[in-house]
């Protein structure tokens, strides 16, 4: 179950997003963008925030971008930094690339592996907390109780569509970059989108790697 502080945010994720994404070589170049929709998975530790954006390019591509968000740095991981920014209620927040942060791949790796889905959103809104509806919604292809390896060190590799953070691909460009997958996959639907597709599998070999 992921809380949700009603608040504002300066900049804005919207703005964060379209700073960086010409700094990827996936991205095509993209800055401004139309953000479509977006799912949150939970961190166990009630610590790191993790959000996935579905964001269409002027050229009409659509973006998986996956963020974290936490209290402080992630050692090591500062050239995969998106950006800081103020919270008004948790004050400031390092944003980084979700495929570059352990917390966001396990929970990636744990979804697909065991069926799993994007976690249920509560605003708190007048001392209250009210079930927001989410803008995305994802399922793995797994069953219940699978077994679920370890997470540790992560080390991205971009290519031109995806990213590979060793059996794990993630998707970036949605319909490009996939191929054949034989492995278990994470599907998405959003609005405009009813027909779920392919954001990320396991197997590994997203091909045509940039480091």
């Amino acid at each position: 179950m992921a809380i949700i502080h009603r608040a504002s945010i300066t900049p804005t994720k919207a703005e964060l997003i379209a700073a960086w994404l010409p700094t990827r070589a996936w991205s095509g170049g993209a800055g401004t963008v139309d953000l479509l929709g977006a799912y949150r998975f939970d961190d166990p530790a009630g610590e790191v925030g993790i959000e996935a954006h579905l964001a269409r390019t002027e050229r009409g591509d659509v973006l998986h971008i996956p963020l974290t968000y936490r209290a402080a740095p992630l050692d090591g991981a500062d050239r995969h930094l998106v950006g800081t920014m103020v919270h008004s209620h948790l004050g400031r927040r390092w944003v980084y690339d979700g495929c570059a942060d352990p917390v966001c791949v396990a929970a990636l790796v744990t979804a697909i592996r065991t069926g799993g889905r994007e976690a249920e959103e509560w605003v708190h809104a007048d001392g209250a907390p009210v079930r927001r509806e989410s803008t995305a919604y994802v399922t793995g292809s797994g069953a219940p109780g699978a077994e679920v390896p370890d997470v540790g060190v992560v080390a991205p590799i971009d290519g031109p569509a995806a990213t590979d953070v060793g059996d794990l691909v993630v998707l970036r460009v949605i319909g490009k970059g996939s191929g054949a997958v034989d492995g278990e996959t994470l599907t998405g639907t959003w609005v405009g989108q009813d027909e779920p597709v392919i954001l990320a599998h396991l197997g590994g070999g997203a091909g045509q790697r940039e480091r």
